[in-house]
């Protein structure tokens, strides 16, 4: 994944913590806790801490932030008139939200159902019937609460902002305002650190004391990331305005994304920290699935497997491969103990076992879920 950063002046490359983005990524370690073995306590102990129907509430609409981080937790990156910068509180930036108009929003928010056509850009599913319809259709595949959602979304998107705010307000009361006021210390610290790194010694340095997964090409031109999903972008879009943000998140690990949408800023959400992870005990065991694993095609399969259920159609069209061509790698990593399947409807979904990920070793969960 690339983005392009020639000619960016240093002043526009941000460090902020921002509170909403950290909301989006604790739900999801509160829905996927396999994806986060270092905060099982704390993910346990506020589920029990949670009244029950603000529970219910999240469970039914666990799938927001399961599987997929949506642009709607990075308003600050969308508006044209915005600065590029996060808000300092929760409320500024669902302020913000409210400000993004309603194809933003809603491209933004289908990335809950529909996450394959991040890359895709064009006209908006509010106004084009055939994006429209293609939208309801992978929300199909996902599920009926992702196809209700989605139905929503595109008949009625007011309703639904109001919903989503409300939702997130109602997190930030139960738990998510102390959670925020124990964390925002150590994310407005190493905020401060990062800036300093890249004013005293340059971006090439920051970007390294970030996450061994960024580099700077030897002219300046280009930051890498290296994410098995595949992207680029500008930091120097004329309709936005230069820019490139980097947010620190407590809760982030394993996962270094990119936000990279067309007509976005550029965002990169990296954890500060990673828990400690134990080590795989049979080289019998590990053997066998790493040899599952040796394989570009196959560890593609798992990036898109590790977020989502997926069916063979899904995958194939993700990949760019035939149904029968992805079955015959599924049946690799099936007989390897890595991948688990699920009849739904007339789907079978396939989804990888990040439990059994996570025994190979902290490097290659990491990898997949960056």
């Amino acid at each position: 994944m690339h983005i392009e950063i020639a000619g960016l002046p240093q002043e526009r490359i941000f460090f902020d913590p921002s509170p909403l983005a950290e909301l989006g990524v604790a739900l999801h370690a509160l829905a996927e806790p396999g994806h986060h073995p270092g905060l099982h306590g704390w993910a346990t102990a506020t589920t029990a801490c949670l009244k029950p129907d603000l529970a219910d509430r999240l469970c039914e609409a666990d799938f927001l932030w399961r599987n997929t981080f949506s642009d709607v937790f990075m308003p600050f990156a969308g508006l044209v008139d915005g600065d590029g910068r996060p808000g300092a509180t929760l409320a500024d930036e669902l302020d913000l939200l409210d400000r993004l108009d309603d194809e933003r929003f809603v491209m933004a928010a289908l990335e809950f159902t529909c996450g394959t056509t991040y890359n895709e850009g064009g006209p908006s599913p509010l106004t084009d019937p055939v994006r429209g319809a293609r939208a309801l259709e992978l929300a199909a595949t996902r599920g009926t609460r992702q196809l209700d959602f989605a139905e929503r979304l595109l008949t009625d998107p007011q309703t639904v902002r109001a919903w989503l705010r409300r939702l997130l307000e109602d997190c930030d009361e139960a738990f998510f305002a102390d959670t925020w006021r124990r964390v925002r210390v150590q994310l407005a610290a190493d905020a401060r650190h990062k800036t300093e790194i890249l004013r005293r010694k340059g971006l090439a340095e920051v970007l390294t004391s970030v996450s061994a997964a960024l580099s700077v090409d030897a002219d300046g031109r280009r930051i890498t990331a290296d994410k098995l999903v595949p992207g680029t972008t500008t930091a120097l879009d004329h309709t936005l305005g230069a820019g490139l943000t980097f947010v620190p998140s407590h809760f982030a690990w394993p996962h270094l994304m990119v936000l990279h949408a067309p007509g976005w800023r550029p965002v990169i959400h990296y954890p500060v920290s990673a828990p400690d992870l134990a080590k795989p005990t049979s080289v019998e065991t590990l053997e066998r699935r790493l040899t599952a694993l040796a394989h570009p095609v196959r560890l593609r399969l798992c990036r898109d497997m590790a977020r989502a259920p997926f069916s063979t159609g899904e995958l194939a069209h993700a990949t760019g491969l035939t149904a029968p061509e992805v079955s015959r790698h599924l049946t690799l990593l099936k007989k390897a103990g890595l991948v688990t399947t699920v009849r739904r409807g007339r789907y079978v979904m396939h989804q990888l076992d990040v439990t059994v990920v996570a025994r190979l070793g902290s490097d290659f969960l990491e990898g997949i879920l960056r």
